[in-house]
């Protein structure tokens, strides 16, 4: 650690200025030495960290060390916890008041922020949430993030741009056999615009669907984690919503940052999903089947049938060498039975299916960058088609809670910039997604 801060501090140079810090409470009024400043700000992921709990691991050892010194900053016997900006429920008598007392909490930060902040720079989140539930109209949302979005958006801040940056530190114990978010999703936000239309939701989701789909091939294009682009796609969706001062649900009610989550996971999905048109066949097929199945067995006559649909046959399938029919069962061949000595180029059907397990194959149950990058080289342009089938296979496994073979599919593409640096295909300005300090 000490030698990760010093580092840092080396890389940021001489510093020629005076430093003041000011401890306050950031839902009140913010101190009279503080406007026209610039704010950049990572705040409290409403239930996720018990920050105060967790401190006086630290607090009491560092009490009876150094509190004769620093009597000011050690008066209590442990840390202060009332005011805290969390949603805990046992202080709070339950859930819902304690999610009432941190969406106020926001807002009256962002409220404040607002009112001695420059207008030369925009508000600028750091938030990195990835909680996600499911209603009983089996949409799915995250409630920090509707709590976070709600505070803001009521403090009557647009947000005007978003992007991922790479924050997160891999190997830390917390992350150990999860799929732990990889990045930061930094929010950028100025006031709203004071003659901000009205709009309905009809206009709202025509525009969602025009204008969301190019800032998700930008952020697939920056190499932006499966893992983290659900999240990541928050941002332009509620660039969107949150340019217009009211949008109008058919019954006249302005429309939820809960609904409008919603509406972007589904514009989401439909994306995710009408790519499946540049796949063969067979991938469509495979693809289909692992949403029902997985890697388990299936009745023959049920993938007889879906392989009408998808313009295959199950004999065919076993000839690609992605499944293996037998006893009236089907299932697709798990990467460890996939052949060893695969050579695509030698293959008389093949299939983006086989492209991305073979490439996850190498990769990851092998551990070869350099093998994973080699066969990237033979398979040519479908490498990038491949690479866009982990998108979809990840989020398939994350709903269904798969995470170890979420995990896999997710590794593929983060790895993708180096395979493709030693494969030799590197184009010029390709686009890879920032480091928080990225020294070039």
């Amino acid at each position: 650690m000490v030698e990760s801060v010093a580092a840092n501090l080396d890389f940021l140079g001489p510093v020629f200025f005076h430093g003041e810090v000011i401890q306050q409470d950031a839902t009140e009024q913010i101190h009279r030495k503080l406007s026209h400043i610039i704010v950049s700000t990572d705040p409290p992921y409403y239930d996720n960290i018990g920050y105060a709990a967790l401190s006086d691991y630290f607090y009491i050892w560092m009490r009876r060390a150094v509190g004769a010194l620093y009597h000011e900053l050690f008066s209590t016997v442990l840390t202060p916890k009332s005011n805290e900006l969390i949603a805990e429920p046992a202080r709070h008598n339950s859930m819902k008041e304690a999610s009432k007392f941190f969406e106020a909490g926001l807002f009256s930060f962002f409220d404040n922020v607002r009112k001695v902040t420059t207008l030369d720079y925009p508000l600028t989140v750091f938030y990195a949430f990835r909680q996600s539930e499911i209603n009983t109209a089996n949409e799915i949302y995250s409630t920090g993030w509707e709590v976070f979005l709600n505070g803001l958006i009521q403090a009557d801040y647009q947000i005007t741009a978003t992007w991922p940056l790479r924050t997160e530190q891999s190997g830390g114990l917390r992350l150990v056999g999860r799929n732990a978010l990889a990045s930061s999703i930094v929010v950028s936000a100025r006031p709203r615009n004071e003659e901000a239309n009205i709009t309905t939701r009809r206009d709202f989701l025509n525009i969602l669907k025009r204008e969301f789909p190019p800032a998700l091939r930008a952020l697939k294009q920056g190499n932006i984690a499966p893992v983290d682009l659900a999240q990541a796609s928050i941002g332009p969706g509620m660039a969107i919503f949150s340019r217009y001062d009211k949008i109008l649900e058919a019954d006249g009610s302005a429309m939820s940052v809960r609904s409008a989550l919603a509406l972007i996971n589904q514009v989401l999905d439909e994306y995710l999903t009408e790519q499946e048109g540049e796949y063969d066949g067979d991938t469509r097929w495979a693809l289909a089947w692992f949403e029902q199945q997985g890697f388990d067995e299936g009745p023959f006559g049920e993938a007889e049938t879906l392989s009408k649909a998808k313009n295959t046959a199950v004999d065919a399938l076993v000839k690609a060498g992605i499944l293996v029919s037998k006893a009236g069962k089907v299932r697709l061949l798990r990467r460890e039975e996939l052949l060893d000595d695969w050579d695509p180029t030698k293959d008389k059907r093949l299939t983006v299916w086989e492209v991305t397990q073979q490439l996850i194959r190498v990769l990851v149950d092998k551990g070869s960058e350099e093998a994973a990058a080699d066969l990237l080289k033979k398979v040519g342009g479908l490498g990038e088609t491949g690479r866009d089938l982990a998108y979809r296979l990840y989020t398939i496994c994350d709903r269904k809670k798969w995470a170890q073979e979420a995990l896999a599919y997710n590794s593929l593409v983060v790895a993708w910039p180096e395979l493709v640096k030693l494969a030799g295909r590197q184009r010029p300005g390709a686009q890879t997604q920032e480091e928080l300090f990225d020294r070039g």
